[in-house]
């Protein structure tokens, strides 16, 4: 059973999320020959205050 972990900055709208859970799914149910019902997706939603690049925590945009 494929399981992805997708990690963001921020949040996602729910037809966003709906719309990266099925692109993802439909790639690797191709590129693994897995049946589509096989394939969990983790969407996390990480505050922009818990990431830091450069050593700079991210701003919200």
């Amino acid at each position: 059973m494929p399981y992805v972990n997708i990690r963001v900055a921020g949040q996602l709208t729910k037809e966003q999320k709906a719309e990266i859970s099925q692109g993802v799914t439909d790639v690797i149910a191709k590129a693994a020959a897995k049946p589509a019902d096989s394939i969990l997706i983790f969407i996390d939603e990480v505050p922009h205050e818990n990431i830091a690049k450069g050593g700079m925590l991210l701003e919200k945009k």
